[in-house]
């Protein structure tokens, strides 16, 4: 019997209103996230994949709420928190976690790389006394590759590398069982990508955590996640276990994620050249009828602009797609 989900979400939108360019132009919606659905595992790590503007980052603020849902359920431990006011919210702090995009931005510049590891136990873990909190946090940076020296630091005397394991300590500090990561490498070189990767995917196994690992690059999330969800302009377009979605994608959408990553040739051999994904992404504020993602599609047809696509599940596999053409093998 499989076990509850640590987190449910279903049917989630988040629209913003839109304003119209003059003030009595009408405004519109931009529907940044619309209509979405997955479930976490505990210990699992779900990879969420899409170009920038697909509604990521607002998944992530929303999750952790920080940013308000106009309709729909998640599900935390079976509690709904959607609704949830600030101080509903303070209990769950301990338990969902997030990494942020900016890993200097998001640290005080003000405060010691020590203080800002340990700050967040004075609100989650009071009964700790000051001595407590600096021991803890020394050994979570130590963890996190992270020596005595740089304890005494300030966020500008770091590298991004270096900022981004003092977030990642942070974040871990309260010991959540859910870390949700919001691009987490993006603004890293390849090199320091990779080791950062490598020690959240040995953290989580240290700590049985769940993890919500959110990137733009398919290939960053390969060797982290257990299942990926990639997303366009607000909605699921395949979802599954990441072998499936890598080795079988079913939506043209993946299939052009996919062809998209750099490819390193055999010694000796010419460098393959990675496809661009044909034209631009659509305004969300003003989405395509039927499937969003028909503009670009090359298997477009006539059903493809006139209805949306739901998620259809492929036959032989936990592996769903948001096209028409799934059922027929596409």
């Amino acid at each position: 019997m499989a076990s509850a989900p640590l987190l449910s979400v279903r049917r989630l939108r988040v629209h913003y209103p839109k304003r119209g360019l003059l003030p009595w132009a009408r405004a519109g919606v931009v529907k940044a996230i619309d209509d979405l659905h997955f479930d976490l595992q505990p210990g699992e790590t779900l990879g969420i994949v899409g170009e920038s503007g697909c509604g990521k980052s607002t998944l992530a603020r929303t999750l952790v709420g920080l940013q308000s849902a106009s309709a729909g359920s998640i599900r935390y431990q079976g509690q709904e928190l959607i609704g949830l006011s600030r101080s509903d919210w303070k209990p769950l702090r301990r338990d969902v976690q997030l990494v942020f995009q900016d890993p200097l931005g998001s640290l005080s510049p003000k405060m010691k790389v020590v203080d800002i590891v340990a700050e967040p136990l004075k609100a989650l873990m009071p009964e700790l006394s000051a001595e407590q909190r600096k021991s803890r946090a020394l050994a979570l940076l130590a963890r996190v590759g992270l020596g005595d020296e740089i304890a005494d630091r300030r966020p500008s005397e770091l590298s991004g590398g270096q900022g981004q394991r003092v977030g990642i300590a942070r974040a871990l500090i309260v010991e959540p069982k859910l870390l949700i990561c919001d691009e987490p490498v993006s603004a890293l070189d390849v090199s320091i990508q990779a080791q950062i990767i490598n020690l959240l995917g040995d953290l989580a196994r240290e700590r049985q955590l769940a993890m919500i690992f959110i990137a733009h690059d398919l290939a960053v999330v390969r060797q982290l996640a257990d299942r990926v969800l990639v997303m366009y302009l607000g909605k699921v377009m395949e979802q599954g276990r990441a072998a499936d979605v890598y080795e079988r994608a079913r939506h043209p959408y993946t299939r052009a994620l996919l062809e998209a990553v750099p490819v390193i040739a055999p010694e000796g051999e010419k460098p393959k050249r990675a496809k661009r994904l044909g034209g631009p992404a659509a305004d969300p504020g003003q989405p395509p009828m039927g499937c969003v993602f028909h503009p670009r599609c090359p298997l477009v047809e006539h059903a493809c602009v006139q209805s949306v696509p739901g998620l259809r599940k492929v036959e032989g596999a936990e592996q769903y797609a948001a096209c028409h053409f799934v059922a027929a093998g596409g």
